[in-house]
């Protein structure tokens, strides 16, 4: 276990060396650049399948209110952006959850920055039942990279919390707001 650690551990900081060096962040419509797709290689054990943003997006316009999107960011993250719709899952907060009021086989798809906390809840799920979950590949920084809306309390934004200054290089498009009017 401590092995496959490592490993992940190993594909995430090679990930934010390649960052450190200049090296191009995520795409835009072309998709995440290699060294981001690399980073996310590290950091997602691939316990919950995954959905790239268009695809999403797609699947948003063709089936409105269909899928339940969960945002299983911080409070403060949330509040900054998020994706129309989403409800907040607070991270900090997730395992005691049991979401008793969502059909175990309704489509779930959550998402976090860059998809790693997502994950854990998506396992959660998983373990609580759902059939039917995915995780948005890239998080909300591809989301945003590839040019997809994001609201907040008083509408439409083009702001997006970073998490912070070394995971905010990930992030191509959108005003950067860390939360702290």
């Amino acid at each position: 276990m401590l092995k496959i650690y490592v490993k992940r551990l190993g594909h995430a900081l090679a990930g934010l060396a390649l960052a450190a060096c200049g090296q191009p962040g995520p795409g835009a419509a072309g998709g995440p650049s290699a060294a981001y797709a690399r980073l996310l290689q590290g950091l997602y054990r691939g316990t919950v399948p995954t959905v790239r943003p268009a695809a999403l997006a797609a699947e948003l316009r063709q089936r409105p209110g269909a899928v339940l999107l969960l945002d299983t960011r911080a409070p403060n993250e949330f509040n900054v952006s998020h994706l129309v719709g989403a409800e907040l899952v607070d991270f900090s907060h997730y395992q005691t959850l049991d979401f008793a009021d969502v059909p175990r086989n309704r489509p779930v798809v959550v998402y976090c920055s860059v998809g790693a906390r997502s994950e854990k809840v998506g396992e959660r799920l998983r373990a609580l039942g759902f059939t039917n979950v995915r995780n948005l590949y890239g998080g909300l920084f591809e989301w945003i990279n590839e040019g997809h809306p994001v609201t907040n309390a008083q509408g439409l934004t083009n702001q997006v919390h970073p998490y912070s200054a070394l995971w905010g290089v990930w992030l191509m498009r959108g005003e950067k707001n860390y939360g702290k009017q």
